[in-house]
């Protein structure tokens, strides 16, 4: 597909986009490309498709489920149960309501753990997004659940379905507090002999910071260092009880972290986010949604906005956590975590963009774009989504829509009654 982007607003001048394939060919006023499919930029500005860089996308189906609760609570009571009915086409049905809400905020590429991978792998080849996908992976301290974990996972990457160039296989430890260190070291392994990202829940509450206290006698980030796991594979999701030695030694061996600020402040696990003292140490900070049972939606410029005021707020400093570095959050350190070459508008780069709606009260007047964009304007400003040289949404329409949300609706009710 060769597109061009005509008269669209970049850094506020007037550009064209010539994509070619799937990367961007060239960026200049008043290009021509005979052939192109054109598209209308005029009252649009372009971004960098965002990065989601955390999520459990068929959690969809749990949207509303057991608000209003603590992190533990939450999980025994109300999401472990449901999750032990979850089939592949209940995760399928979920995880694709979960990338037509993603194309409509404005997300390009998402980073998700859950259960049933390969459901999530077919809901993302068919909505045209990018994606790393990773099983989440439990052995509560069982030597059996673990050697089925292995074998699972060893079976998986032994007779792969062919890679797909817009997904990357990952490998998702859920947390310190279910999964042993022995396990964790044979999945740093496994990823290192098959160059496989890592990701797992770490540093999200007080309580799980105490409990790794007494059960190993060490801090979370201490303990994965005494394991030997940290190192540029991994990505932490939360970090939030961290001090400031843990954050050298995440900065030491290159291991990012992503933010949810709002699932990290509607489950109340905390609010300081050391995100001055990570990015000052050199560690790549994300953002993330997490799950919409935790978060309720998954509009990653929702979350720029929440990371922003909460670091503001918890700090008594508005220069804290200033727009443009949300941007950058959102953008081209999620592209690190992911690895994928995207997040950024240039030439060569993966063309993976969004049109943004100036001819909204939001952007009215648009004397700082940028400022706009985060601190008032939400997922709904997002025109036009480009991913892989793919147009998957324009004008704010996706083919096929209505179906995917009345299957994912009919669902979640059937699997509630289950």
């Amino acid at each position: 597909m060769e597109l061009l982007i005509q008269s669209t607003e970049l850094n506020g001048v007037a550009t064209d986009i010539h994509i070619v394939g799937n990367r961007i060919r060239r960026i200049a006023p008043a290009l021509h490309a005979p052939g192109a499919r054109v598209i209308d930029g005029r009252r649009k500005a372009v971004i960098p498709g965002l990065m989601n860089m955390h999520t459990h996308a068929a959690m969809t189906l749990f949207r509303g489920l057991g608000d209003d609760l603590p992190l533990m609570p939450w999980l025994k009571e109300k999401i472990w149960p449901n999750e032990a009915k979850l089939t592949e086409e209940d995760v399928y049905h979920g995880a694709k309501l979960a990338c037509v809400e993603m194309i409509r905020s404005g997300t390009t590429t998402f980073f998700d753990m859950y259960y049933h991978p390969d459901a999530t792998r077919a809901a993302v080849e068919e909505t045209g997004l990018r994606a790393v996908l990773s099983e989440a992976c439990f052995d509560h301290f069982r030597p059996e659940l673990a050697e089925q974990t292995r074998q699972r996972i060893t079976a998986r990457f032994h007779s792969p379905t062919p890679r797909h160039p817009r997904i990357r296989p990952a490998l998702g430890p859920h947390a310190l507090y279910t999964v042993s260190g022995e396990l964790l070291q044979w999945l740093h392994a496994f990823a290192q002999a098959h160059d496989l990202p890592v990701q797992i829940h770490l540093g999200e509450t007080e309580g799980e910071r105490e409990q790794c206290l007494a059960r190993f006698g060490t801090t979370p980030v201490r303990y994965l260092h005494r394991l030997g796991v940290l190192s540029p594979r991994w990505s932490l999701a939360h970090a939030l009880h961290v001090d400031d030695e843990e954050i050298a030694l995440l900065a030491e061996h290159d291991v990012k972290v992503v933010h949810n600020p709002a699932s990290n402040m509607k489950l109340a696990s905390g609010y300081r986010f050391k995100y001055r003292e990570m990015r000052s140490a050199g560690v790549t900070v994300g953002l993330g949604t997490d799950g919409c049972s935790s978060s309720n939606n998954l509009d990653l410029v929702e979350a720029m906005k929440l990371a922003s005021l909460l670091g503001k707020a918890w700090r008594n400093d508005p220069q804290a956590l200033p727009c443009g570095e949300m941007l950058y959050a959102a953008t081209e350190a999620g592209a690190r975590i992911a690895g994928f070459d995207a997040g950024r508008i240039a030439e060569g780069a993966l063309a993976d963009l969004c049109l943004v709606d100036l001819a909204m009260p939001v952007f009215t007047p648009n004397f700082h774009f940028v400022s706009n964009l985060v601190f008032a304007a939400n997922g709904s400003c997002i025109d036009t989504v480009i991913c892989d040289g793919n147009l998957l949404m324009q004008h704010r329409h996706i083919p096929g829509e209505e179906d995917i949300l009345e299957q994912a609706a009919k669902t979640a009710y059937d699997l509630i009654r289950r």
